[in-house]
């Protein structure tokens, strides 16, 4: 059997989750998510309409507590892709606010209003589930087709969170403050499962704002998560606030994930607040993999070492172990561990596929420097390019092109040369000014190399992104 939040074992007045003005102890925690988790099955799968809202929470932890599979679904999916989630998990009912509006494919199912309010009887907490039994099924974005259920197991979770707790030094004593949406495993299994497996606090700001970090932390908050486009806002703001950089500087610990961050935004935020942010790398189907530790050199533009029980290597086109730890030779990660999930739902072809062996292959491309540091350099689809005999990671570029005082976003891809192979397209999003074709290419040309410069620049007014700030580069193409 297994406990995923101990805490409510034996609850206190302790506070547990804050949004806003509303707010659950670890007591109220455990009758309301104790009431609702009697109303489900045990084995019988559950959708939530997954809104940045308190009774998101009380779903996960109702779920949990009931052994019944959740699977959080994003408000902003659209309709085919909620039909096929839907219709591929097929969920015995739907959690939501009671008063949600639900698209037909949700509104279909069975419905429980998630109650936030302690309820008049007192029910004993269920006994919790098998290690391997399942605990969420999220749905990848899918880059070809439609998107897939991964199937991760309350092993994974514990693993995982237990490996932070290691490597952030992170204790019960904690308040962590994030605005980050909850359908994904960033936002709702590290921001707020996290928090309630170490007994600590969640204070959420419903929708990230400068403003809200800033009070947050001006309180009780001792850790940030964000993703980059969040952090991206506090560099613009920091050099000029002096109580947001004195805020920020008085956190303990400010984490980025689900995507690089900037080299450059990294050095503004460090020179404003003398804090320098901890990047970490993980996937939905592996949770955490590797994280720069609290304690450790925190080296902008890496995501650090292996965490505690995960197995990394770096592997070259024919599936071997790339040996050199040289900050330059380039490979797909692959890893194994505890934290992996279980199976891609009802696609044994894309799980078996999905492995080597028994590592997963993660699709990122990355290097290691001398002291075992991991490099993210992209995506083996999207961000590796060959020219000219050369194979190049658009992220150094990407982080280089970011220096330029008149280049407000970028991305670098790759496109057909009949010369080169592959000749390097700089998408560029323009500061006060508008610099010119060449004036970027000899940037970077002199940072870099000159086969690393881009032979074409396209300008436009955005980038497209997902939710977790992901740049979506094949809509750039």
């Amino acid at each position: 059997m297994s406990t995923l939040i101990p805490a409510l074992s034996n609850p206190t007045a302790k506070p547990a989750l804050r949004f806003g003005d509303q707010s659950l102890t670890y007591a109220e925690l455990a009758d309301v998510a104790g009431a609702l988790a009697a109303e489900l099955t045990p084995g019988r799968r559950v959708a939530v309409w997954a809104t940045p809202t308190m009774e998101t929470c009380v779903a996960l932890v109702a779920a949990l507590l009931a052994g019944a599979p959740l699977v959080p679904v994003n408000p902003k999916t659209g309709e085919r892709e909620l039909a096929h989630i839907v219709g591929d998990s097929e969920p015995g009912l739907v959690l939501a606010e009671p008063d949600a509006q639900l698209p037909d494919a949700l509104a279909a199912l069975p419905r429980t209003g998630i109650d936030t309010a302690p309820p008049s009887t007192m029910l004993p907490l269920p006994a919790e589930g098998d290690e391997e039994a399942p605990a969420l099924i999220v749905y990848t974005s899918g880059t070809t087709g439609p998107p897939k259920g991964t199937v991760l197991p309350r092993r994974a979770l514990a693993t995982t969170l237990d490996a932070l707790r290691d490597a952030w030094q992170w204790t019960e004593d904690d308040v962590l403050v994030h605005g980050l949406p909850l359908f994904h495993v960033h936002g709702l299994i590290l921001g707020i499962l996290g928090p309630l497996r170490r007994g600590g606090t969640v204070r959420h700001l419903g929708r990230f704002s400068t403003d809200g970090v800033r009070r947050a932390l001006e309180g009780d908050g001792t850790m940030l998560f964000g993703v980059p486009t969040m952090y991206h806002r506090i560099a613009e703001e920091v050099g000029t606030d002096g109580r947001l950089a004195k805020a920020l500087a008085g956190a303990r610990l400010l984490v980025s994930g689900s995507a690089a961050l900037p080299v450059h935004d990294h050095e503004r935020i460090a020179a404003a607040t003398g804090q320098r942010i901890v990047e970490r790398y993980g996937m939905t189907e592996t949770l955490m993999n590797t994280s720069v530790r609290a304690d450790g050199e925190r080296r902008p533009g890496t995501v650090g070492l292996p965490l505690d029980g995960v197995e990394l290597r770096i592997v070259d086109e024919d599936g071997r172990p790339v040996k050199a730890w040289d900050g330059e030779t380039v490979g797909e990660i692959q890893v194994r561990g505890r934290n992996l999930f279980t199976e891609y739902l009802n696609r044994p072809d894309a799980t078996a596929e999905a492995f080597d062996g028994g590592w997963f292959r993660t699709g990122d491309i990355a290097t290691r420097d001398p002291d075992g540091y991991v490099r993210i350099v992209g995506r083996k689809a999207t961000d590796i390019i060959k020219s000219g005999g050369y194979k190049i990671g658009a992220g150094e570029i990407e982080n280089v092109l970011l220096e330029h005082p008149d280049v407000a976003e970028a991305a670098v891809t790759g496109e057909s040369d009949d010369d080169l192979g592959e000749r390097i397209v700089a998408w560029i999003v323009p500061g006060a000014r508008t610099p010119g074709e060449q004036e970027l290419a000899d940037h970077v040309a002199r940072q870099l190399s000159p086969h690393k410069r881009p032979r074409v620049v396209r300008f436009r007014e955005s980038l497209p992104r997902n939710d977790m700030g992901k740049l979506m580069k094949r809509e750039l193409r």
